[in-house]
């Protein structure tokens, strides 16, 4: 069975820039690249957790739509390690690996594909965030004018 000195060793195989956490054995901030969110990575047997905030839900549900469509879509196309979600307003980016078969190329891959798709879709999203906001912003307008 893999422990947290193994994710660890795998981390440093892999070049990662990560702290622990003080006062939280186990939990680990693992830098990406450029100016990327950190992850949060717990080692909690049996699972693995990655987990990164990718920003704050803005407006309500109806105003998000689209955003939340294309959160799906991404799940449903884009991604096999990891999945979007939304928690207490948050968007985030997660991942639950079992840790006993947990092997570094899994790791590697998973961390990858959290780089990748920070790089590639956060600045989209973001742009659907704002147009959700911006869509909010004229609906409030028009039903305080009418």
């Amino acid at each position: 069975m893999r422990t947290v000195h193994d994710v660890e060793a795998y981390l440093e195989k892999m070049s990662r820039h990560y702290t622990q956490v003080e006062d939280q054995p186990g939990t680990f901030v693992v830098r990406g690249g450029g100016h990327m969110p950190p992850v949060a990575m717990r080692v909690d047997p049996p699972i693995v957790l990655l987990r990164v905030h990718i920003g704050n839900v803005v407006g309500d549900a109806s105003v998000n739509g689209v955003l939340y469509e294309k959160l799906l879509s991404l799940n449903a196309k884009s991604l096999v390690h990891t999945a979007f979600g939304l928690e207490d307003g948050r968007i985030v980016l997660a991942s639950a690996l079992e840790l006993e078969n947990l092997d570094f190329n899994e790791l590697a891959a998973t961390l990858d594909e959290i780089d990748v798709t920070l790089a590639a879709q956060v600045p989209k999203l973001a742009e659907l965030s704002k147009a959700s906001l911006r869509g909010s912003h004229s609906s409030q307008s028009s039903q305080r004018n009418a």
